[in-house]
């Protein structure tokens, strides 16, 4: 630690010395800027530090008040993504994707650890302004201090602390805001755009170039007026920006046809109640969709619902509800219309009444991350799916007193032919509380997790029942508290076989395998006050 001051202090002395050799030579030196650079309300951004090339990070998965933020190799994951809240005269909060809570500095001491905290109006020690730096990076400057936020000791290591030092425009001062989804990288509504859907006072207004195609009060039928502007017939994406945010009705939906982009900068409130597939984003039986920017709020049946569709993108999808499902894709059990090929960037689902992410009959599927939080079922639940590659499934109280789980697989899922090779790949599942963290269940298989992170789940920790060719932990990870980890089998299903499970450290709990399971291995898992029960 004292090294770390020492090169730390030289470093800034260096800046001073030079600073002052070029004042005596007459040369002026211009204050770090205070330019305020620009940034997206709607979008969601990872911030990369200059000098590490890592990004800002909520260590440790932490949602408690007072976790410290460090930085972190960059993987994109929620813990890692960020948006600007406008607390007005330049100056933001800056509100974690995975926790909801806000970045902090608890005092206008050098050195001190940033924190996340929940959001207070009025809190100055929540409120940053950025400054431009060269090359197109930013400084965060914080309101109550007046500091910058710094890597401590010009760390390059993941878990090196973010701190706040006196704004001298250092490397370790510079963060790139890389904006998630948007199509270009570049935020939402950015770009090129065929029609655009604007809300001006109370008054929607949708353009395809120079045309007026609709006026009026309903968001619903504005956006839906601009996507129906489109060019018929088209064999190519064109674009629809909606910019504003209100309300319709679950009993309506926004239908989008083959060829369309749309990126929603403003939130969708979903009202009232409905029936059968409504959603505010609606496809069925299409190709070449894309939604790049969605938050919905409120009681839609579906967030985004869509079936028998090919070739379909989801960028940045927030949806905080308070019933309904969030995202569901199916083809409607017709396994000789698969839908495939979709890819699902970033979700963050919270209060819907049953999953967060489900799919049904997809062949060819992409996830980057899935944040789920108290949801009532699963976070994500694949049925009927294979091929799909999945970063992480992130859920904290995701189906608390049922049998869901953080995630699931289901209904053959993972079954190709009459085999189960592995070809569900899931980076990390991690569960807090809920019902279970992982459940394969009804003739699914083929799923490797590569590592788990669960922690007091209400149900089992892991159910593995009538499954074949899973694969646990290869890359480790915990399994505390809670339930079991479970090896079970229904009578009208084959028993489980092929099973490996290990590397993972197991925390007041236990194995157990019953009945028994064809194939099974258990290897390199440490026990601590846990046991293995074999059949």
């Amino acid at each position: 630690m004292l090294l770390s001051t020492c090169r730390r202090t030289s470093r800034r002395w260096l800046v001073a010395v030079t600073t002052l050799a070029l004042l005596g030579a007459g040369v002026v030196v211009a204050s770090p800027s205070a330019q305020a650079a620009t940034v997206d309300p709607n979008a969601t951004y990872v911030f990369v530090n200059r000098h590490s090339g890592k990004a800002m990070d909520v260590w440790n998965w932490s949602t408690a008040d007072n976790a410290p933020i460090n930085q972190y190799a960059r993987n994109d994951a929620a813990v890692q993504q960020w948006r600007f809240v406008d607390v007005g005269s330049g100056y933001y909060q800056v509100r974690s994707v995975h926790s909801g809570k806000v970045l902090e500095l608890p005092n206008a001491t050098d050195g001190v650890q940033l924190v996340q905290n929940a959001a207070a109006s009025g809190n100055t020690r929540q409120h940053f302004r950025l400054a431009d730096s060269a090359g197109g990076y930013v400084r965060f400057l914080n309101r109550h201090s007046n500091k910058a936020l710094d890597v401590w000791g010009w760390s390059t290591a993941d878990g090196g602390m973010i701190s706040q030092y006196q704004d001298v425009d250092g490397a370790n001062q510079q963060w790139q805001l890389v904006a998630l989804g948007g199509g270009n990288g570049n935020g939402c509504g950015s770009g090129s755009f065929q029609a655009e859907a604007v809300l001006n006072g109370g008054t929607w207004t949708s353009r395809n170039g120079g045309s007026t195609v609709y006026t009026g009060n309903s968001m619903q039928a504005a956006v839906q007026a601009a996507v129906n502007s489109l060019s018929a017939g088209r064999t190519s994406k064109q674009r629809v920006v909606v910019r504003g945010s209100g309300s319709i009705s679950a009993g309506s939906r926004i239908s989008l046809p083959s060829y369309t982009t749309i990126d929603v900068c403003g939130t969708i409130n979903v009202t009232g109640s409905g029936s059968g597939d409504q959603a505010p984003i609606y496809s069925r039986g299409t190709t070449q969709v894309e939604v790049q920017n969605l938050s919905v709020t409120g009681t839609p049946l579906y967030g985004i619902f869509m079936r028998n569709v090919t070739n379909v993108i989801l960028g940045q999808i927030d949806m905080r509800l308070s019933a309904g499902l969030g995202i569901r894709i199916d083809n409607r059990g017709d396994t000789s219309q698969w839908t495939r090929n979709v890819r699902i960037d970033n979700v963050y689902v919270s209060g819907s009444s049953t999953h967060a992410v489900e799919t049904y009959g997809v062949d060819g599927l992409t996830v980057g991350t899935v944040t789920a939080r108290n949801v009532g079922g699963s976070g994500l639940l694949l049925n009927e799916t294979i091929n799909a590659t999945v970063t992480t499934v992130d859920a904290e109280n995701a189906g608390t007193g049922t049998g869901y789980a953080a995630f699931r697989t289901a209904n053959r899922a993972g079954r190709i032919g009459s085999s189960y090779p592995i070809n569900i790949r899931v980076g990390t599942v991690r569960a807090r509380g809920g019902g279970r963290g992982i459940f394969c269940v009804s003739e699914s298989g083929g799923v490797a997790v590569n590592r788990v992170d669960i922690a007091n789940t209400g149900n089992n920790a892991i159910l593995l029942e009538n499954c074949y060719g899973v694969d646990i932990a290869a890359g480790g990870g915990t399994i505390s508290g809670g339930g079991e980890v479970r090896l079970a089998a229904r009578t009208e299903f084959p028993g489980n076989r092929d099973i490996t499970l290990r590397n993972f450290t197991l925390v007041n709990s236990r194995i157990l395998e019953s009945p028994c399971t064809s194939n099974l291995t258990i290897s390199n898992i440490t026990l601590s006050n846990s046991s293995i029960s074999r059949c």
